[in-house]
């Protein structure tokens, strides 16, 4: 557990301004033109800030200032904790009834399953803001401006706690004439295909090979695409055999665009989840899209198991 800082070491949010405006400028005069204020009033905000941390910050010579060692070192985090603090009263004032949550987000996954049940998340938080990007990897949240993001795979990710979500089923699929004319409904059919990859899941064809008793096939040729939208799109245009979510391509199945080639699901070993830096998770913005989302992903996957039931 983190212990809180003692009060006693907070300097004062004006001197830490000056100061950080006088590091970034290398002037007093500059300084004081960009904070409204006479050269004076910073140079006397600075001098403060030092003498409460018993440190020259500034070396002073005639007309000119520049930062010692330990000024550098201190300017490079206090601008970071400034930016914080800055950019947490801007999203105050711009939802003071709410809060905005920052979300990395997989590309198919936030376009196909998670911006359609948005509408439900925020009717039901009225001022919450949630702003999407797209990651495809795990990525360093100390250097990302990141709330929490949604991960597929194991829940290893570094210095982040973690909720399940829910499990994937992928599908071998195919558009209708391909899967036709190559007669793809028996696993070995698929042997000489060619085999459409995804770049983040290198092996997942091999896997599949292997959970259906075939284990001296080649997967290591064919297209390689970043996404499962372009994955799919290219299965869909007859260049290969794609192996995909089935929830993200029910569209597609719904409207007989991809079909099941061969109908041999595999469930995968890896999951959805949500992860956030450790420490944030009382966040409130977080912790209620947190819940709402475990419940929607539980539902939904319930639903799903249900429908692919023996009738």
């Amino acid at each position: 557990m983190t212990m809180p800082t003692p009060r006693r070491f907070l300097p004062s949010t004006a001197a830490l301004a000056a100061f950080e405006a006088a590091a970034r400028l290398a002037s007093f005069s500059r300084a004081a033109r960009e904070l409204a204020l006479t050269q004076s009033a910073v140079s006397k905000q600075v001098r403060m800030l030092e003498d409460s941390l018993g440190v020259d910050l500034f070396i002073r010579e005639r007309q000119t200032v520049r930062l010692t060692a330990a000024g550098e070192a201190y300017a490079r985090e206090i601008a970071d904790a400034l930016q914080i603090i800055s950019r947490a009263s801007l999203n105050l004032r711009a939802n003071p009834l709410g809060g905005i949550l920052n979300l990395a987000i997989l590309p198919t996954f936030g376009t196909r399953w998670l911006a359609p049940r948005l509408p439900t998340f925020l009717s039901a938080n009225p001022g919450v803001t949630i702003n999407l990007t797209t990651r495809l990897r795990p990525f360093d949240f100390t250097g990302e401006r990141l709330d929490a993001a949604i991960h597929f795979g194991l829940p290893n990710w570094p210095g982040t706690d973690a909720t399940f979500l829910m499990k994937e089923t992928v599908l071998p699929v195919a558009s209708p004439q391909f899967a036709a004319e190559h007669e793809l409904d028996r696993p070995d059919a698929l042997r000489a295909m060619p085999l459409i990859h995804l770049a983040t899941r290198p092996d997942a064809w091999a896997r599949w090979f292997m959970e259906n008793g075939i284990d001296d096939v080649d997967t290591s040729g064919g297209m390689v695409l970043d996404q499962f939208a372009t994955a799919a799109q290219a299965a869909t245009h007859g260049l290969g055999v794609a192996l995909l979510p089935a929830f993200l391509i029910e569209h597609e199945l719904k409207a007989e665009t991809l079909v099941r080639a061969p109908d041999r699901p595999m469930e995968n070993r890896e999951a959805y989840h949500i992860v956030w830096p450790r420490g944030r998770g009382n966040y409130p913005v977080l912790a209620a899209f947190r819940d709402w989302l475990a419940a929607e992903a539980r539902r939904y996957y319930e639903a799903a198991r249900a429908d692919q039931a023996p009738r």
